[in-house]
């Protein structure tokens, strides 16, 4: 029978055992700067998701939050994040507790990578460190949380398979049915992802096993049986209620790609798209960068679900742009480089810490600049009543595409931290979340993860009266104690003011006090 194995060798590098684990907690070190030094880095939905975890950790002993909110605990595809950091919580303050959660995906990721690789080619090499600076990428500026997690575990998932791929076949299905379970609870897309690398990888070992053909086919087949439980869970789920939820778009597949390695700089990712493109190339070219057998077929099959992935799916946004980023870490896992020479070896580690120490420098800095108004924003926070009702809005002719006011989009969210508060922009979608508003107050908040009214449609509102509400942000000025003004430019001036009192001016937003008395 065919071996999983390329080849077999106690390493792949002039590096001991102890000095490659020595540089990898290294290279995490220098990676997670960023993480350790910004408490809340400007990433999109990482405050509410972290507002999310401090409301499971505390909703029993505080009666504001308990007031407005509610767990109805299902297992659905999005509860990683729920179910590990409110115990941290418990230690530390929810923010350390969201960095210790971040540094633990990267681990997850880095080590899944890792890992992966050591049981393709049978010998542990430093070549899989040069996925650290993918770490940052535009999946994790987006604040991806759980499907980041998704990806590390993915990949040990793999591992796993590859390395008791001629066990008896029993145990290797239910290690595999326990790691789609695992899976399922991360994301969704991350048992996709898994089962990309599984099928590329059995339809290799169908093409090449010394196996009866019968047997082959019958072995391929049953490979799949570890899947059907996801279905299964699926349909007893409320998230199945978001099955009609789906739409295609064909563009946007290029830039799914791009953000793979562009974060914040063009220039940045251009050098270390050249700088890696350069040096591969050359390594390929003398015989040093090779594949395994499988990575080809692997690249296709995802090739292929990216391109007949659509861009919402069980109203996930973003289903096909997420991934190409796991794809990445897997082709790197995939690859080996011969560093048994010393000046290869030498050459590699000054390449690789070059890239990621660009990388880090790119993110820190930018996160510098953009946590001053996420400073700012915690300021405006304390100025909020405990317990107090918050709206959500956003400027007419808001320019919020780009990168740099992702961190923007949900911090709002810190008010349920701080203070308390219901927060209309929470994410309280039944089939994607366990956290839900009580019945008493469903009417005040957004549950279907749609877009924030714009300041017009507030002004409009507070003119007219309302009988029935239909949207939440009817009739505001009697139901809201609140009002955040996102993507509003310095000085703009109050759109209601006969309604609302500026308390904090930001840069990019404005938070008003709603004052309830009618005009004249």
């Amino acid at each position: 029978m065919t071996s999983p194995r390329q080849t077999s060798r106690p390493t792949a590098s002039r590096f001991t055992r102890p000095q490659l684990a020595a540089l990898f907690l290294a290279l995490a070190t220098l990676a997670a700067i960023p993480i350790l030094t910004h408490p809340v880095p400007p990433l999109s939905d990482y405050p509410n998701h972290l507002a999310r975890m401090h409301v499971i950790a505390v909703l029993d002993r505080d009666p504001d939050l308990a007031r407005f909110y509610e767990l109805d605990w299902h297992i659905i595809p999005n509860l990683m994040m729920d179910l590990v950091v409110p115990w941290i919580d418990r230690v530390v303050d929810v923010y350390t507790a969201g960095q210790i959660f971040t540094i633990l995906t990267f681990l997850l990721i880095m080590s899944g990578t890792t890992v992966l690789n050591r049981v393709l080619f049978g010998g542990w090499s430093a070549w899989p460190f040069i996925a650290f600076p993918l770490l940052y990428s535009g999946a994790f500026l987006l604040g991806l949380m759980n499907y980041l997690f998704g990806i590390g575990l993915a990949l040990w998932g793999l591992a796993a398979w590859v390395h008791w791929r001629e066990t008896w076949l029993p145990v290797r299905l239910v290690l595999a049915t326990v790691m789609v379970g695992l899976l399922y609870v991360c994301h969704l897309f991350a048992v996709g992802l898994y089962a990309i690398g599984l099928l590329g990888f059995e339809i290799w070992r169908l093409t090449t096993s010394d196996d009866s053909r019968p047997w082959r086919i019958l072995d391929f087949v049953l490979s799949g049986l570890p899947f059907l439980i996801v279905p299964v869970l699926l349909v007893r789920s409320p998230t199945w209620g978001l099955a009609t939820q789906n739409e295609w778009e064909p563009t946007g597949k290029i830039d799914g790609l791009v953000t793979v390695i562009e974060v914040y700089s063009d220039v940045v990712a251009f050098g270390l798209t050249a700088a890696v493109a350069i040096t591969a190339g050359w390594a390929a070219r003398h015989g040093l960068l090779k594949l395994h057998p499988s990575a080809w077929i692997v690249f296709a099959v995802g090739a292929i679900v990216y391109l007949a992935l659509p861009r919402v799916l069980f109203g996930s946004y973003y289903a096909d742009q997420r991934l190409p980023i796991a794809l990445a870490f897997m082709a790197v896992a995939f690859a080996d480089l011969d560093l048994h020479r010393r000046w290869t070896m030498r050459a590699f580690c000054i390449v690789l810490v070059a890239l990621l120490a660009v990388r880090v420098l790119e993110v820190q800095l930018a996160w510098r600049q953009l946590t001053r108004w996420t400073d700012s924003f915690r300021q405006s926070v304390q100025m909020i009543d405990r317990g107090a009702k918050v709206l959500v809005a956003y400027a007419d002719n808001a320019q919020a595409d780009d990168v740099r006011d992702l961190g923007l989009s949900h911090a709002a969210c810190l008010a349920m931290i701080e203070k308390s508060a219901l927060v209309t922009t929470a994410f309280t979608v039944r089939g994607k979340q366990i956290l839900q508003i009580k019945p008493a107050w469903r009417d005040h908040a957004d549950t279907e993860d749609g877009t924030p009214p714009s300041e017009s449609q507030l002004v409009a509102s507070s003119l007219r009266s309302v009988d029935a509400v239909q949207n939440y942000w009817d009739d505001w000025p009697s139901r809201f104690d609140y009002v955040y003004l996102l993507y509003a430019e310095r000085g703009s001036e109050n759109p209601a003011p006969a309604w609302m009192s500026l308390v904090y001016e930001g840069t990019r937003f404005q938070l008003y006090r709603v004052v309830p008395t009618p005009p004249g």
